[in-house]
C-alpha cells in the first residue's frame, strides 16, 4: 500500500496526504487525539481564533437537519493569547501541518491576529471570511467582491512580513457559498493576494421547530453542513477551479473515500472532512485508507494524477 505517492503540494507547503479537517468541527485536535493519530493527518485545521475571546451566540444553537446539521454557534473561541499557550504546544507535539483559521469583525482584527501568529511555528493560515464585517452593517467580507479583495490584501500584506527566522505564511482565503457568483468572489481573493482557496463554508439556512412554534435556532439562521449541502459543494469547487490558478481544498458534506475522491477529481488538491467528524470520529482515518486503497487498486501511482481529471 505504501508504493503510492499521497503527498500534495499546497502553496508552497508539502502535506504528506491531502487529507485536513475543516476549521470548526475539530477544535485543536485535542479531543480527538484519543481517536485519531494526528500524525496521520495532512493537516489539521483549528477553530477559528480571534484577537480577544468570543462568547458566541445564545442557545440553543445546533439543530439536526436532512442529511446534516445546522450551526449558529458564533465562532465562540478563548482567544488568541490562550491558543498560542495552550493550543500550539499541543500541536507541536505531532508530525502534521497546522493551519490556523483566524477571524474577526473588523480589518485590524484580522490583521491582529495574523500579526501575533508570526513568529510562531505553524504553517499556513486561513482565513474566515464568512465572519459579519461590524463596519458594514454585519454583511459578511466575503459577500462582496470588493471587500473580499480588500481583506485578502490586508490580511497578504501582513502574512508575508519575514519575522527572524519565520518566512511567510501562505493565506488561504476559506470562501462562503452565499453568494451569487462563487468564481467572482475566487478571482477577488486571487488577485488581492490569496495563496489558495477553501471551500465551501455553510450555507445559511433555517428551521422551525413547529411544537414550540418557534426557531429551532436561537440566532434563527444558521450555518447548515452536512452530506445534504456536497453535491453544491462539488459543484462549486469544479467551477472554481476551472475559474482560477489557485491550489483549492474542498469541503462540503464529506462523508466517505467516494466523496473525497469527487471533491478531488473535480479539482480540488485536499480536501476537508467537517460535520463527519461528529458522528464518525475516525471518517478522517477511514478516508485517507480508502483513496490509498482506491490508488492501489486502479494502478494510479500519485493522488495528483486524480486532481482536475473530470473536465
Amino acid at each position: 500500500m505504501s508504493k503510492v505517492n499521497m503527498a500534495v503540494n499546497i502553496a508552497g507547503v508539502e502535506w504528506k496526504n491531502p487529507i485536513t479537517v475543516a476549521s470548526g468541527t475539530f477544535g485543536s485536535g485535542m479531543e480527538y487525539s484519543e481517536f485519531v493519530d494526528l500524525n496521520r493527518l495532512g493537516a489539521v485545521t483549528t477553530k477559528g481564533v480571534a484577537n480577544v475571546p468570543w462568547p458566541g451566540n445564545p442557545t440553543p444553537r445546533i439543530a439536526e437537519t436532512y442529511g446534516g446539521m445546522m450551526n449558529a454557534i458564533g465562532l465562540q473561541n478563548p482567544g488568541i493569547d490562550t491558543f498560542i499557550k495552550r493550543d500550539l504546544p499541543f500541536l507541536a507535539k505531532y508530525d502534521t501541518k497546522v493551519i490556523v483559521n483566524v477571524c474577526g469583525k473588523s480589518k485590524e482584527d484580522y490583521i491582529d491576529v495574523v500579526e501575533r501568529l508570526a513568529d510562531t511555528d505553524i504553517d499556513m493560515l486561513e482565513m474566515n471570511v464568512s465572519c459579519p464585517n461590524v463596519k458594514e452593517g454585519g454583511i459578511a467580507f466575503g459577500q462582496k467582491p470588493e471587500a473580499l479583495y480588500d481583506i485578502t490584501q490586508a490580511v497578504k500584506k501582513v502574512a508575508k512580513q519575514p519575522v527572524i527566522k519565520h518566512c511567510t505564511k501562505p493565506l488561504i482565503v476559506k470562501l462562503s457559498p452565499n453568494v451569487t457568483d462563487i468564481t467572482e468572489m475566487a478571482r477577488a481573493a486571487e488577485a488581492g493576494g490569496a495563496d489558495a482557496l477553501s471551500l465551501i463554508n455553510t450555507l445559511t439556512g433555517m428551521k422551525i421547530d413547529v411544537k414550540r412554534r418557534t426557531f429551532a435556532v436561537k440566532n434563527k439562521t444558521a450555518g447548515v453542513s452536512g452530506p445534504a449541502i456536497h453535491p453544491i459543494a462539488v459543484r462549486m469547487v469544479y467551477q472554481v477551479a476551472n475559474a482560477v490558478k489557485l491550489p483549492i481544498i474542498g469541503m462540503g458534506g464529506i462523508a466517505t473515500t467516494e466523496d473525497a475522491l469527487e471533491m478531488i477529481m473535480a479539482g480540488a488538491s485536499a480536501i476537508a472532512v467537517g460535520t463527519a467528524n461528529f458522528n464518525n470520529p475516525y471518517a478522517t482515518m477511514e478516508i485517507t485508507d480508502g483513496i490509498e486503497k482506491y490508488l492501489t487498486e486502479n494502478q494510479i501511482d500519485d493522488i495528483n494524477e486524480l486532481i482536475g481529471c473530470v473536465k
